[in-house]
């Protein structure tokens, strides 16, 4: 089974449009989350599409009759703080210079409202220390 690092990595349209339903929807058998994606997809892309993100850890799964019904294994901030810790976590392993230059690049463009929040978050980890 793969990890969620790896999982991390590499979610394709279709899975991520999958996650996006599952968090906003809750759990859905197979039939279900086909009808409500809709754009004419196989019952069995769908269900491979679920079992893959089940096997990748971030889907659980629950047997209700003959189907299994599907359901985020977490939640969605936890999911997009998995995926930027895997992203970021060995690009600072490697030196963070650059890595803490580019992010600043990208902060730059944030609403005010955005960077009051990074800095009360940074406060909150230096008074952590």
């Amino acid at each position: 089974m793969r990890t969620f690092d790896d999982a991390a990595r590499v979610l394709g349209e279709l899975e991520q449009r999958v996650m996006e339903l599952l968090w906003d929807v809750g759990p859905l058998a197979v039939r279900q989350v086909q009808r409500r994606i809709g754009g004419g997809l196989a019952y069995t892309t769908v269900m491979t599409t679920l079992d893959r993100l089940f096997k990748k850890g971030l889907l659980a799964r629950t047997k209700a009759g003959l189907a299994f019904v599907y359901r985020p294994a977490l939640d969605r901030a936890e999911y997009q703080r998995r995926v930027v810790e895997a992203a970021l976590g060995p690009l600072l392993e490697r030196g963070s210079g650059p890595v803490l230059a580019a992010f600043v690049d990208v902060a730059a463009d944030l609403s005010e409202a955005h960077l009051r929040q990074l800095e009360e978050l940074i406060a909150a980890r230096r008074r952590r220390r």
